[in-house]
């Protein structure tokens, strides 16, 4: 499924950008003059190395020690390795330096899944003389370790646990740990479900782990359970996360697909024709190929979330793939 990560993070980054400096970058969260902060236009430069148009996904302009400051957040979602990283985070710098005259603080995230080892810095020199020795803040989302954020009160970190170093038998606590800081943060409707939407972007259960988180919900005291059963309705009332919609599919997944490869198919090929109508026929042959539980479960659990047909056909032709090579 296409998503547009660069979208997600400068929505939820500049919504909160203020937590986001709080969270990661406290003396300049502290040094800043809010009051005084505005968010410039895209700039658009060119790559002069790679011949390529450029964007900087975040710029700030404010006053930092009675000075003016601009804040640079760059987004990396791209996971292989770019050599000119840190000089183009250098020539992004030097041109709004170039324009605006003015100190600036680059920041550079890397929130894609692999771990890796980034560049910070990017200079040059001789043997007996250093000419440049540029350095950029990096934060590398996958190295941050979820548990030292569930007990913080910053939205920011709540969302970004979705994109932290986890493993797949911890998802269904990280996801319940989510939403017991959404109830302490106790957010307008508009801020929660934009926390919401980008977390559950990032982070999806299957049916079985949905069935667990459940019953870990159950368990929680009386009244976290209820503040969190009032959150998940209202975002069903209001039809921004289509909770109400995914949850009625996987109840009639899980009394049917158990044990049931056949049925599972079926149930699967009504929701696409439902879905697409004649335009289906390509995607009902791919289904009816399909022989494995499990990746049935993982293609209904993604499915519900398709809403044009180009969605739904990339996440089919994954499955049939993964069928392929077991077969």
């Amino acid at each position: 499924m296409s998503i547009d990560h660069d979208r997600l993070f400068k929505e939820l980054i500049q919504t909160f950008f203020k937590e986001f400096l709080q969270l990661f970058f406290p003396q300049a969260y502290k040094a800043i003059d809010f009051e005084q902060l505005t968010f410039l236009s895209e700039e658009i430069f060119t790559d002069l190395v790679v011949g390529e148009r450029r964007k900087v996904d975040i710029l700030a302009q404010g006053i930092m020690h009675g000075e003016e400051v601009l804040v640079i957040v760059h987004v990396e979602t791209q996971s292989y390795y770019q050599k000119e990283f840190a000089e183009r985070m250098f020539i992004y710098s030097s041109r709004l330096y170039e324009k605006y005259r003015c100190q600036i603080l680059p920041i550079a995230l890397f929130s894609y899944d692999q771990n890796k080892e980034e560049p910070n810095t990017f200079n040059w020199g001789f043997p007996f003389f250093e000419v440049l020795n540029y350095r950029f803040h990096t934060i590398e989302l996958r190295k941050q370790n979820w548990r030292d954020f569930i007990k913080s009160t910053n939205p920011i970190a709540a969302a970004l646990l979705s994109k932290m170093g986890y493993t797949k038998k911890e998802k269904v606590q990280v996801k319940k740990e989510f939403l017991l800081m959404l109830v302490r943060l106790e957010l307008d409707p508009a801020r929660m479900h934009l926390l919401a939407g980008f977390f559950d972007t990032y982070l999806i259960l299957d049916v079985k782990e949905n069935i667990e988180l459940r019953e870990e919900l159950q368990m929680l005291d009386s009244k976290e359970g209820e503040k969190i059963m009032e959150l998940q309705t209202q975002w069903e009332k209001d039809g921004e996360l289509r909770g109400l919609e995914i949850g009625k599919i996987e109840g009639k997944i899980e009394g049917k697909i158990e044990g049931k490869i056949e049925e599972a198919r079926k149930f699967i090929s009504k929701f696409i024709q439902a879905q697409f109508g004649e335009d289906s026929r390509e995607l009902l042959i791919n289904v009816a190929a399909l022989k494995e539980l499990e990746i049935l479960e993982e293609l209904a659990d993604h499915l519900f979330k398709a809403s044009r047909l180009e969605e739904a056909k990339q996440l089919i032709d994954e499955a049939c793939t993964k069928q392929q090579a077991l077969d």
